[in-house]
């Protein structure tokens, strides 16, 4: 979907792997444009977004299949995505917050660049604590907007789906930390593994400190 010069969109935003000890932090951003007018394809997304739901109250399988709608709803140019991912070094030298952040401006650039989005003017909501870079006035940081915001729990979805097959491939690199199985994320197998072998490349040094 080109978006040059059709305006306004609405933009949703969410990460996943804030609280992980390994990998990256990863934000997808959902972008839909907003009409005035009702026609059978702008009905359709509404109703399709209208059953969505935050991917943390999804099986693995149901996400995956609501990944493969979302894949649909682009192929027939109803929504646009852009994805963003920064890695553990990174976020130990800036803090996870800023990375947060750069990730969702690097998004907001995707968007522009691939689609001819015009992201400073569209409204951007975001989950929880995310925020987009000051240069995004229009923006608002909704608290629980994944359970809230369709589009939010939209981006939900296909962050949680990227990064999850991110590190199940990590996990054939990094064989001990069993990554396939808790993605990164804090889990006494995984603590125990860390103790045990020490930290990896994917580790974040400042989230690991007390464990090595």
């Amino acid at each position: 979907m080109d978006c040059r010069n059709r305006r306004p969109h609405i933009i949703g935003v969410d990460e996943v792997g804030r609280g992980s000890l390994a990998g990256p932090i990863t934000v997808a951003a959902v972008a839909a444009r907003i009409s005035e007018k009702r026609s059978a394809k702008s009905d359709k997304l509404k109703k399709f977004l209208r059953g969505i739901r935050d991917s943390k109250k999804l099986s693995p399988k149901q996400r995956e299949e609501w990944f493969r709608n979302l894949s649909l709803f682009t192929c027939h140019s109803s929504l646009v995505w852009a994805i963003s991912s920064v890695g553990s070094a990174t976020i130990d030298r800036i803090g996870i917050s800023r990375a947060a952040t750069l990730a969702v401006g690097r998004c907001m650039r995707k968007l522009t660049i691939n689609y001819g989005l015009r992201t400073l003017n569209s409204k951007i909501l975001l989950d929880g604590s995310l925020y987009a870079p000051r240069t995004y006035q229009n923006q608002e940081t909704i608290i629980r907007g994944d359970e809230r915001i369709p589009l939010i729990a939209a981006a939900s979805i296909i962050a949680k789906v990227t990064r999850d097959g991110m590190m199940t491939h990590f996990d054939s690199r990094y064989s001990l930390y069993g990554l396939a199985i808790h993605k990164g994320y804090g889990t006494a197998m995984h603590r125990a593994a860390i103790i045990r072998h020490g930290p990896c490349a994917l580790h974040r040094a400042s989230f690991c400190k007390k464990l090595h």
